[in-house]
């Protein structure tokens, strides 16, 4: 029998000789001659639309602009499919467990791929998934020095964007001599934003960006406070892969480790139509910090370093502000919350600009065995605030963190063993609130993908920069049990769908007593050809909640969210593309009360010779704004925009992008809104008079 294994063994790596030397012969002859390079072209990708697949329905409580930043890293420096660590590569979301497998046996027994083409060797991978996977990866020539590096970046750019509404906020008018309300927006109507970045992946990067937006001073300088100037400002300078310091970072940082419990950032990854490798985070160490959400970001100086040939030590200090609502109870400052908007356009919001001082220090060590399958780390962080941090005295917040210092330790580690990845983390904080978390992740044969998830995070555990996977926004006050199913029967079909429930056993904002719910999600995709495709999805959500309006608050009301979708999609590709969707929800207290709305819209996008042209009409009706819907835009690259629909309306846009020159692109964008039950829009200092809102934007990019 071992004689027997042996030799199909052998036999299945001379196939894969034999089928690889035949596939570069075969480019040789057919392709070579019409490329200077042995590589196909890089596509440009649109990062909302990868995320748009990923989660059709973005949900109103994530902020998916850490996500975007990530994969737009990613695709800036694409990962060297030679040295590619199972973690970077599941980290795309991408390939199924099956695929990854997959991938590191044909490289372990078949050496470095020598050419992108070779993909197309691997077993399981079809050409749909070596056309996601190919903007992200590349295979590496041959390494050049530190200096030569620094003479061809494989980014090099400035970028420039700048917009406003049209019509006018009363944040911005002359305050009515009638009126008590004095406080008016202290700067002017126009956002700002400038990014610069030169880098070559794997090698360095270096880059910031500063940002202001609409109804902020446009300068401003308290060093004291980290406000340089412009309102928000970023900066970072890294090096990597010199000798045994794989990765400094000096300026703003993230960092990943495990599965996000004690350092989480960057792949927030909610529930949506991938519900296979949404449950895994992957351990990507520190990242430079590149977005304009003006909080969870780590400023100071981070480096990993490879202590041995399968030990590495990562180690951070930062020194950050951050936004913050103090009160002086007798001779002690108090803080009560920590704002996280971003916004400083009046003086009350000024006022709490940067005025909290915090220290973080911690570490990160990571041990992978040399069999690859798996890995072991050890997280460890302390956090200290120069005030007391006490939230106002309401039963919801009897269990959360009080105090000026936070310490947490976890503990994560994952294993592949065949077509089953399993991992999970633990963690405990200085309170005593402790965090576990466990999952699979299994490839059952070639049509069916299973992954299994159980969580559960005590109420006094806390977490300053966790982002593992929760029905809430923080992993706290919860415990809960997922399940994710896909099957493809073949490649035009794919079924998906999810099952979790969760409770919580503590009091929560506007929820009087624990509580409990569920949801589940279903999704069919029908790809015809690598031209048309669509897909249909339904989502059901229950939870409990506070009674609404004056009823009384207990007991519980349960709130019912339901979403159901129908898109299809077209595309000639580098000609043009259409899109149209249907999209319907409804949100009810079950037995009191109940909402609908629907939205309904296509999308177009022309591609010519330097010119792309892009828009949307949508038709919107809701019963009110607990129905509102939400749909991703197309919009400029690095920045993203998801509307809310909500009334009777119309909402349309149109995006023209002009490559002027080889290096020099333009884009200019007119977005607008029309209500048809409304006189005003919004409220506050935000408020409109009259029925429509309209924005413009426009950017500018030099690739030197």
């Amino acid at each position: 029998m071992l004689k027997l294994s042996g030799t199909a063994y052998a036999f299945n790596i001379y196939s894969l000789l034999l089928k690889r030397y035949f596939l570069l012969i075969s480019i040789y002859l057919s392709v070579a001659p019409l490329l200077s390079a042995q590589e196909p072209p890089r596509k440009e990708i649109d990062i909302a639309q990868f995320i748009q697949t990923l989660f059709p329905v973005p949900a109103e409580d994530n902020d998916d602009s850490d996500l975007y930043e990530s994969l737009l890293q990613l695709y800036a420096s694409p990962l060297d499919l030679n040295t590619v660590t199972s973690d970077e590569l599941s980290a795309t979301l991408i390939l199924s467990e099956t695929q990854l497998r997959s991938f590191f046996d044909y490289r372990e027994k078949l050496g470095p791929l020598l050419s992108l083409y070779e993909l197309q060797a691997i077993p399981g991978f079809d050409l749909s998934t070596i056309q996601k996977l190919l903007p992200f990866v590349i295979i590496k020539p041959k390494p050049v020095s530190f200096r030569e590096s620094l003479k061809n970046p494989s980014q090099h750019f400035l970028m420039l964007r700048s917009g406003k509404l049209v019509e006018k906020q009363k944040g911005f008018t002359v305050p009515d001599s009638g009126s008590n309300a004095t406080t008016r927006y202290q700067g002017r109507a126009g956002n700002g934003y400038l990014r610069y970045r030169n880098a070559r992946t794997g090698s360095y990067s270096f880059g910031f960006t500063l940002e202001k937006d609409a109804g902020e001073k446009f300068w401003n300088w308290e060093a004291g406070k980290q406000i340089f100037g412009i309102d928000f400002s970023s900066l970072h300078a890294q090096i990597m892969n010199r000798g045994k310091l794989k990765n400094l970072i000096i300026g703003d940082y993230q960092v990943q480790a495990g599965q996000g419990m004690v350092l989480g950032a960057g792949f927030s990854l909610g529930k949506g139509s991938e519900v296979i490798r949404t449950v895994y985070r992957s351990t990507l160490g520190i990242r430079p910090y590149t977005s304009v959400v003006e909080a969870n970001f780590l400023r100071g100086i981070a480096a990993t370093y490879a202590i041995a040939s399968r030990i590495d030590l990562t180690t951070f200090y930062s020194a950050t502000r951050r936004d913050a609502s103090q009160e002086q109870i007798f001779d002690e400052i108090i803080t009560t919350s920590l704002p996280i908007s971003g916004y400083h356009r009046t003086p009350s919001e000024r006022e709490k600009h940067n005025i909290l001082a915090e220290r973080n220090a911690g570490m990160h060590i990571l041990y992978k065995p040399s069999s690859q399958k798996g890995q072991l780390g050890f997280t460890l962080l302390h956090t200290s605030y120069r005030s007391t941090i006490r939230k106002r005295d309401l039963p919801y917040n009897r269990f959360e963190f009080s105090g000026r210092q936070n310490i947490i330790a976890g503990v994560h580690g994952d294993y592949r063993w065949q077509n089953f990845h399993f991992f999970g983390e633990g963690a405990v904080s200085k309170s005593g609130g402790s965090g576990l978390l466990a999952g699979v992740i299994a490839g059952l044969g070639k049509k069916w993908d299973l992954s299994l998830l159980a969580r559960h995070y005590s109420r006094s555990f806390h977490t300053f920069y966790g982002n593992s996977v929760s029905e809430s926004t923080r992993p706290i006050n919860e415990a809960g049990a997922y399940a994710g199913l896909r099957y493809m029967p073949n490649r035009r079909w794919q079924f998906s769908a999810y099952y979790d429930r969760f409770r919580f056993p503590w009091l929560k904002y506007q929820v009087d007593a624990p509580s409990k719910g569920f949801d589940y999600y279903l999704h069919t995709l029908y790809k015809h050809n690598k031209r048309f495709n669509a897909y249909m999805l339904y989502h059901e959500k229950y939870k409990q909640h506070n009674q609404p309006g004056d009823l009384p608050s207990l007991p519980l009301a349960t709130t019912i969210r339901r979403t159901a979708m129908i898109n299809v999609e077209y595309e000639v590709p580098l000609r043009f593309a259409v899109r149209t969707r249907f999209q319907y929800g409804n949100f009810a207290y079950k037995h009191i009360s109940k909402s609908n709305g629907l939205t309904v819209f296509q999308d177009i996008t022309w591609h010519f010779t330097k010119m792309e042209f892009s828009g949307r009409l949508a038709f919107f009706k809701t019963d009110d704004y607990d129905s509102r819907q939400y749909a991703y835009e197309k919009d400029m690259l690095y920045a993203f925009s998801i509307p809310a629909y909500y009334d009777t309306g119309t909402r349309h846009y149109l995006m023209l992008r002009y490559n002027i020159s080889k290096d020099l692109k333009l884009w200019l964008r007119w977005s607008q809104t029309r209500y048809a039950n409304l006189d005003k829009i919004s409220s506050g200092l935000n408020e409109i008079e009259g029925n429509k809102r309209s924005e413009i934007k426009a950017q500018m990019m030099y690739q030197f």
